[in-house]
């Protein structure tokens, strides 16, 4: 008996501090990215943008975090959409919010009419509702004051997104961590941008958020996003820290070695008779290509 109490309380004692490992993870790389992106200042008013998903819980749960030790004073609201689908819990996130004691508003608009009367069965429904939804936003943040609107993506977001636009839109555009919206009066900000899904699917279990399936996406499983995001999984699984080396990528560009004209001046490129240090490598076999397993951003602890 005693054995098995001795393994009972080892597994616990190991889950906890696996636990507590997550969470110094999270708070690290969301204040790392606040911090590198200058996201959240002193004084600021953050509405977060609660979808009742686990990545959006996730960053409204950080932020509470980090407002306790930050060196400086700032706001959030929490702001949740209620789009009018069939059989939304809509008592779920008021109640859910007033637990954690934290200032909130929800917004009712019936989008979900709107999308299904104009999109055709079965055809992608994501960027109208997008569209609506963030028009919608945007007025809230004015409503409420808001100087920071946040949103739950994280790097597999942004990376997934890179490779939609490659792909289907010929477009090297990923998804910043922070930018002006595009009535040009709001600063959007993604504190999760340097965070890994699997993280945040980890943090939402052991939180047990109350999470609300969207029926409008959930519903749709042939979606190029879907089959990018299995892309990207599969080569997590296959070559760990490859998509973590293509995120780092996208924030290591040297515009002379691609092909941008307006990014770099080609056709005034003049040979100048010294050695350039970046120059043409295009002969070589290896061009510093590393092992696929390096990881350059670190993620433990």
């Amino acid at each position: 008996m005693s054995a098995v109490l001795e393994a009972n309380s080892s597994s616990a004692d190991k889950a906890a501090f696996e636990i507590n490992k997550l969470s110094k993870r999270l708070h690290r790389l969301v204040g790392q990215a606040s911090a590198d992106y200058n996201m959240i200042e002193a004084g600021d008013k953050v509405m977060v943008c609660v979808s009742g998903g686990k990545d959006s819980y996730a960053l409204l749960d950080i932020l509470i975090g980090l407002r306790k030790r930050a060196p400086f004073d700032f706001e959030l609201v929490a702001v949740n959409l209620d789009q009018k689908q069939p059989g939304f819990p809509e008592h779920v996130l008021p109640a859910y919010l007033k637990s954690i004691d934290v200032p909130f508003h929800i917004e009712n608009q019936d989008t979900y009419s709107i999308v299904k009367r104009v999109i055709p069965e079965g055809k992608t429904m994501c960027s109208l509702c997008s569209r609506l939804r963030r028009g919608i936003l945007y007025r809230v943040a004015g409503e409420l004051g808001a100087t920071k609107i946040a949103l739950g993506h994280h790097r597999d977001d942004i990376v997934q997104t890179m490779f939609m636009n490659m792909f289907f839109g010929a477009k090297m555009k990923g998804m910043p961590p922070k930018l002006v919206s595009d009535d040009g009066r709001n600063i959007v900000i993604r504190p999760l941008a340097y965070v890994a899904e699997t993280d945040l699917e980890r943090w939402a279990e052991h939180r047990q958020f109350p999470i609300i399936p969207c029926t409008l996406c959930g519903s749709q499983t042939t979606l190029q996003r879907v089959q990018i995001k299995k892309m990207l999984r599969e080569w997590d699984r296959q070559h760990p820290g490859r998509v973590e080396n293509v995120f780092h990528a996208m924030g290591n560009v040297v515009p002379s070695h691609l092909m941008d004209r307006n990014l770099f001046p080609f056709q005034a490129l003049q040979a100048t008779g010294q050695p350039e240090p970046g120059g043409d490598r295009a002969f070589d076999d290896d061009d510093d290509c590393g092992p696929t397993t390096q990881v350059v951003l670190r993620r433990e602890g």
